[in-house]
């Protein structure tokens, strides 16, 4: 025989089991699985308070939408903005590109506790002008792209810790400059 407080804890354990199955979103049948060949929706249960969403609605997946692909055409952009995140992350672009061909490009960012990150094009020479335009540091492994997507600008650093500071090259994430408003990001 087993003693009570062996009953308790298997029943406790128990307990929590179906309690924490019961409370899981119901799961998504596979093609061709026989659940979904049997199951039958499942009717939406009325609401307690108004306003407030039934308790058996299946919860629909995020859309997610496929990013537009890079065009195979020459790049022109002219922006000069700033942006500052919510953290203190923040920085400042300047870039020119006329038919692929860059004519100008600073670009800043300060990490805060990190250090930061400075890129200017007299420190580059252009190696590529198409699919995307990429810049090459004259002394170093320093890879600078710069590409469209949709109605995004992005512009993207490779190998570049000498470039920054601290560990700020650990911390930098690519620029992203919005065509429509001319933000950055």
């Amino acid at each position: 025989m087993h003693s009570p407080q062996y009953e308790k804890v298997s029943l406790a354990l128990l307990s929590l089991a179906v309690v924490s199955c019961t409370s899981l979103p119901p799961s998504e049948p596979t093609p061709g699985s026989t659940k979904e060949l049997n199951a039958a929706p499942a009717p939406e249960v009325a609401a307690s308070k108004p306003g407030s969403t039934p308790r058996n609605r299946p919860i629909e997946p995020a859309r997610r939408t496929k990013p537009a692909p890079i065009p195979y055409r020459a790049l022109n952009v002219a922006t000069e903005c700033r942006f500052r995140d919510e953290t203190g992350y923040g920085g400042k672009l300047k870039l020119s590109i006329d038919q692929a061909k860059v004519q100008a490009f600073e670009a800043a960012v300060d990490i805060p506790r990190r250090g930061s990150c400075k890129f200017d094009l007299k420190n580059f020479r252009q190696t590529q002008e198409m699919p995307t335009v990429e810049l090459t540091h004259l002394r170093d492994s320093c890879v600078v792209r710069v590409w469209e997507q949709g109605t995004r600008v992005t512009v993207a650093f490779q190998q570049c810790r000498k470039m920054c500071s601290g560990n700020a090259w650990d911390h930098l994430w690519p620029i992203l400059n919005e065509r429509q408003d001319g933000s950055c990001a």
